[in-house]
């Protein structure tokens, strides 16, 4: 791999991260707002089955961009980019609190009370949604490259329905049960929420499997890349031998 290579490789890695954190960090600053995304009206345990959380649209990406590092970066990459995506998620709620804890002044056009009603539940909600992705991403991640290996390369189809259909649905477990443990959300609208958001996440990982497709194809004939092959870390580190 040239010089040229590795930088733009470094480059296009970077770009990746700053999405998925930028993805990760939104989900959880928007979840409280809920919509109905489906034209019929469904009910299930008294809940309308597509209501589901705005935090939901962006959260989706997380697990496409895993897939394409673990697909063309390797295992330890995608993984560090998980937990980067954490420490920016605490640090986000470090921010929130220290923006609740200063008064607002009598011209500010959002007052304490506003700040509060949006922001007021998001420490709870970055808790619970950590831990719930921190079970969810790994989990992913771990999947995804055991069926890699299983299929020696092969079917990418397969890793990546796979891995996304089993961790967003533990994903959407735990941090359902954990947002009604905390009174968030009303034990009432758990088993629609939760069936809900897991039929939402298989369709949108459907459907973002054409995606993968085309990148991990672009990636391979740009890198010249193998089929089971990865640009592991001495390629992605620039040496004085260049």
């Amino acid at each position: 791999m040239t010089a040229n290579d590795k930088l733009l490789a470094n480059r296009i890695y970077l770009i990746l991260a700053a999405l998925f954190i930028a993805s990760l960090v939104t989900s959880n600053l928007i979840f409280q707002k809920f919509f109905y995304w489906y034209p019929f009206n469904v009910e299930i345990f008294n809940t309308k089955l597509f209501e589901v959380s705005v935090g939901l649209l962006p959260y989706p990406i997380t697990f496409l961009i895993t897939d394409i590092l673990s697909e063309i970066y390797g295992r330890k990459k995608a993984n560090e980019v998980v937990i980067a995506g954490i420490f920016a998620s605490f640090f986000s709620l470090l921010i929130i609190y220290i923006s609740k804890s200063v008064p607002a002044t009598s011209w500010s056009p959002v007052n304490d009370t506003i700040f509060t009603k949006v922001f007021g539940a998001a420490p709870l909600a970055v808790l619970s949604s950590m831990l719930a992705y921190l079970f969810a991403q790994f989990l992913d991640i771990r999947i995804y490259h055991f069926w890699k290996k299983f299929t020696k390369g092969k079917h990418l189809w397969l890793r990546n329905n796979f891995s996304t259909f089993s961790s967003q649905f533990i994903d959407t477990l735990t941090v359902l049960v954990l947002l009604c443990s905390f009174g968030i959300i009303d034990w009432s609208n758990f088993l629609g929420l939760l069936l809900s958001g897991v039929i939402f996440k298989i369709i949108v990982a459907a459907l973002d499997t054409p995606i993968l497709y085309l990148v991990v194809y672009a990636f391979r004939k740009r890198f010249n890349l193998d089929l089971n092959s990865e640009i592991d870390d001495a390629a992605l580190m620039h040496t004085n031998n260049n």
